[in-house]
C-alpha cells in the first residue's frame, strides 16, 4: 500500500508564523486560533459531524516542539448512550488498565489520517483568515497615514498610472495620472516624496492600494513642516496654499510671535529651508507671503513680488479693484496670469488689476 502522503507541514506553518508576527505584526494567538478553528472545522468534515458543539475536542498546538495535536475527551461508563462523548470501561482499559468509571479519556486524533480534501480545508482557511487580518493592519496602518508624505521608489509605469514602492514594497502604492506634476519624469529607481490621499480595499479581497499625490497643495504643506521647526512648534502657521503643481505655489505663513518672522523662518539663513522643500519638487518655484486678518492687506501681500498701490474691496462680491504701477503691471498679473490666479486662489477673493501711471 503506497506510503499516505504528509500534507499539513506544521514545522514550515510556525516559521510563517514567526515571519507574519516580525513582518506584520500579527500576533500569534490570533493565528493560532484561527489555525485550532480550521482544524476542528476539519475533523468534522472527517468525522462527518454537523453538531456545531465539539466542546469534548481539543487541539493542542505547541510551537516549541512544533507539533499540533487533535484530542477527543470521553467520559469513561459503563453503558455508552453516545460515543462521541462516552466510552465504554472495557474500551477505556485497553487503553490504560487503571481507568475507572467516571475518569475521561483523551484520544487522539491522527492528525496524517485526515484527508487530502480536509487538509486543504484547513490550508485554505488558515491562509484566508492570516490574508484577511494582513489586509486589516496594513489598511488601518495606512490608513493612518493619510495626509502624510512617505518616500518612495518609483518601480513602473502601468496604463499612465506610476506604480510605487513604499516602505518595503509591503503594499502596492498608486500615483494617478491625474495626480502626476505635468512634464515630470517618472523612472524606474527614482527616489521621490508623495502625499498620500487615501487608502482602498479593492474588490475580490485583494491587497489594499495607497493613493499616492505629487500635485495636492499639502505635499508643500508637509515638506514646510519637516524643514521648519516652529511650523512643528505651531509657532508659525501656515494659513493657505495656493499651488500649479509643477510651476509655481503660494504659501501663506502667520508667525504667533512677534519675535519670529513667518516668511524669513520659512525661507531659511541663505535660504536654505526652502531650498530643501524645493529640491523635491522638481523646480517649481514657492513664493512665501505673510498672512494677515487685513484682508486688504493679504491680498497686497498675495501678489506680490508686484507693488500695490491703491486697493478698493467689495465686500459684498469679494471682489478687490487693485492698482499696480504701470511698469509692474505685467509683473502683477504674471505670465499667463498666474500671479494674480495664484493671489486670488489663495486668498479666496476675486482680484481686478490695473495700471496706473
Amino acid at each position: 500500500m503506497p506510503k499516505k502522503e504528509q500534507t499539513l507541514d506544521f514545522q514550515e506553518l510556525f516559521s510563517a508564523i514567526d515571519e507574519l508576527e516580525r513582518e506584520y505584526k500579527i500576533e500569534k494567538d490570533y493565528v493560532y486560533s484561527v489555525l485550532e478553528s480550521a482544524l476542528l472545522t476539519a475533523y468534522k468534515q472527517v468525522k462527518g459531524i454537523k453538531d456545531k458543539n465539539l466542546s469534548n475536542v481539543k487541539v493542542s498546538i505547541d510551537p516549541e516542539k512544533g507539533s499540533v495535536k487533535i484530542y477527543e475527551y470521553r467520559k469513561v461508563v459503563e453503558n455508552v448512550k453516545d460515543r462521541k462523548s462516552e466510552i465504554s470501561l472495557e474500551d477505556a482499559q485497553k487503553i490504560d488498565k487503571r481507568y475507572k468509571v467516571g475518569d475521561i479519556v483523551a484520544i487522539e486524533v491522527p492528525i496524517s489520517q485526515f484527508s487530502r480534501k480536509a487538509a486543504m480545508t484547513v490550508r485554505q482557511t488558515v491562509i484566508g483568515k492570516i490574508r484577511e487580518k494582513r489586509r486589516s493592519i496594513i489598511f488601518e496602518d495606512y490608513s493612518s497615514k493619510v495626509d502624510n508624505i512617505v518616500t518612495g521608489v518609483v518601480q513602473r509605469i502601468d496604463k499612465k498610472n506610476v506604480i510605487v514602492e513604499i516602505e518595503g514594497g509591503k503594499v502596492e502604492a498608486i500615483l494617478p495620472m491625474e495626480e502626476q506634476i505635468p512634464g515630470e519624469e517618472y523612472k524606474p529607481g527614482v527616489m521621490m516624496k508623495f502625499y498620500i490621499t487615501e487608502v482602498r480595499i479593492p474588490p475580490k479581497e485583494k491587497e489594499p492600494i495607497v493613493y499616492l499625490s505629487r500635485t495636492h497643495p499639502n505635499l508643500i504643506k508637509r515638506l514646510m513642516e519637516n524643514e521648519v521647526p516652529e511650523i512643528q512648534e505651531g509657532i508659525i502657521e501656515i494659513k493657505a496654499i495656493a499651488r500649479e503643481a509643477g510651476s509655481r505655489s503660494k504659501v501663506a505663513v502667520y508667525s504667533n510671535s512677534l519675535k519670529v518672522d513667518p516668511v524669513g523662518a520659512c525661507i531659511g539663513e541663505k535660504g536654505i529651508r526652502i531650498q530643501n522643500v524645493l529640491k523635491h519638487l522638481n523646480g517649481e518655484k514657492i513664493d512665501i507671503v505673510k498672512w494677515s486678518s487685513d484682508i486688504g492687506e493679504f491680498i497686497k501681500n498675495a501678489l506680490s513680488p508686484a507693488e500695490v498701490v491703491h486697493i478698493d474691496l467689495n465686500l459684498i462680491e469679494k471682489k478687490a479693484f487693485v492698482l499696480v504701477p504701470n511698469s509692474q503691471l505685467s509683473l502683477a498679473i504674471g505670465k499667463g496670469g498666474q500671479n494674480a490666479r495664484l493671489a486670488a486662489k489663495l486668498t479666496g477673493w476675486k482680484i481686478d488689476i490695473k495700471g496706473k501711471d
